[in-house]
């Protein structure tokens, strides 16, 4: 088989190289702490579509951390008889929530759905800013030099978790079946969701992103979805006289040291000839989950379309 990575045995065994900032666990307890202190208020709008007979669909805006208003479409089967389990689902770098016809899939095998747009990203939700420093073509470096509590991609994991706990909270949904899913961006984040979230008990990741910063950089893959980690140490430490700090702040918001956090089961995707998130990076995350979990690998496939993976998924949330 071609590859560019590590072989597959280290590949099994590989737990990652981008270093853990000491404070990592009474970080990310202060940022939950902050949460806490936020009233979710979530507002329900009917979108007013004809397309669909079977399924409502709701515009859902809540409160999210630094007072920003979190934009997620959500959708349930009518006429349901009891609560249903319900996915949250995470879109890619840059983009924004699925169209609604492609949501509607999940609904006709019973299930609720709350797809969510990343704040600043393609999609309604807001972006507060207030951030000191470089916010040049990137999130992964937004806050970078400013304090650890301002980095961007801390709200945004903040705020999956507002999602969960507020459509746990709607009666239709039965809060003890609640999942999520994504690919790359949106594979970071169900693996961040499933992390600092113990409602979730199943996750679905794909080719996940946001994971082991140094070891893509030393791979020389920072293009392309991570090229911004390039551009800002050619501008702002040209040097490296600051490398060392800066892969430990980032080490804040990398998931394969959140991934020790995981509860869910889980169930990633891979494909062994992606250059956009290598699979070290990926498999970095996926042996620091300590609990139930399965790969499924494909070998000749990069950062695209898995075939069969949407089933494979399916069959795991209705398992």
């Amino acid at each position: 088989m071609p590859a560019f990575d590590f072989p597959f045995e280290t590949l099994e065994t590989y737990k990652g190289t981008n270093p853990c900032p000491s404070d990592f666990d009474a970080y990310w307890e202060r940022a939950l702490g902050e949460l806490s202190e936020i009233v979710s208020n979530p507002q329900l709008e009917p979108c007013h579509t004809t397309l669909f007979e079977s399924v409502d669909c709701y515009h859902l805006r809540y409160r999210g951390v630094r007072n920003a208003t979190i934009y997620t479409k959500y959708l349930k089967p009518k006429n349901l008889s009891a609560p249903a389990p319900t996915i949250l689902i995470f879109h890619g770098y840059s983009a924004s929530s699925a169209d609604w016809i492609d949501l509607i899939k999940w609904t006709a095998e019973g299930f609720c759905v709350a797809a969510m747009d990343c704040r600043g990203q393609g999609g309604l939700s807001e972006d507060t800013g207030g951030v000191k420093g470089n916010t040049l073509r990137g999130h992964i470096i937004r806050g970078l030099d400013d304090h650890p509590d301002n980095l961007l991609f801390r709200h945004i994991y903040l705020d999956t978790v507002q999602l969960a706990r507020t459509v746990a909270s709607f009666s239709e949904v039965d809060e003890t079946r609640l999942f999520a899913h994504g690919g790359s961006q949106g594979g970071a984040l169900t693996l961040a969701c499933a992390a600092l979230e113990p409602k979730i008990v199943k996750a679905a990741a794909i080719f996940p992103f946001l994971s082991d910063y140094q070891r893509v950089w030393e791979m020389d893959l920072a293009k392309n979805a991570y090229e911004e980690i390039t551009h800002y140490l050619k501008r702002f430490d040209p040097r490296h006289e600051r490398i060392v700090k800066i892969w430990e702040t980032l080490g804040y918001i990398d998931v394969h040291h959140l991934a020790k956090k995981i509860g869910a089961e889980v169930l990633m995707f891979t494909g062994l000839m992606d250059q956009i998130c290598p699979p070290s990076s990926q498999f970095a995350a996926y042996n620091h989950i300590p609990g139930k979990k399965n790969i499924v690998t494909y070998p000749d496939f990069g950062h695209e379309n898995l075939p069969g993976n949407q089933e494979q998924v399916l069959k795991f949330f209705k398992s």
